[in-house]
């Protein structure tokens, strides 16, 4: 069985619209750290015009997290944060191929996530 509690002082709503809003909350605060850990923690340039362009940037790398395991991932993977995608699936070492008017991804056998990536790229 299990169990979860939050306190409040709103008074007078149902408490299924009051977990509701608390749900959301935690949701958007999961985006926040993933966003932290995606490079928003700070704004590395000088000047004001750079760091708005660094933060479009990390804006562009946050919809491809928040899109790709709801379109390629399945199974445990889809639960990743970002820093567990980084390390398993895009800093896969792998080898591009041309033959005979085909691209093959050539990855390594023995790393534990291949399977994850050709389910993805499948």
């Amino acid at each position: 069985m299990r169990l979860t509690c939050f306190a409040t002082n709103t008074p007078g709503r149902p408490i299924a619209e009051l977990e509701l809003r608390h749900r959301l909350r935690a949701r958007a605060e999961d985006r926040i750290r993933a966003a932290r850990a995606t490079g928003l923690r700070n704004l590395p340039l000088k000047r004001m015009a750079q760091n708005r362009v660094w933060l479009e940037i990390v804006q562009i790398g946050l919809d491809l997290l928040a899109w790709m395991p709801m379109l390629a991932l399945a199974g445990e993977a889809i639960l990743w944060e970002p820093r567990r995608l980084r390390l398993r699936l895009l800093s896969t070492a792998g080898q591009l191929v041309t033959t005979g008017r085909r691209r093959i991804l050539r990855l390594a056998r023995h790393w534990p996530w291949t399977s994850h990536i050709t389910a993805a790229l499948g």
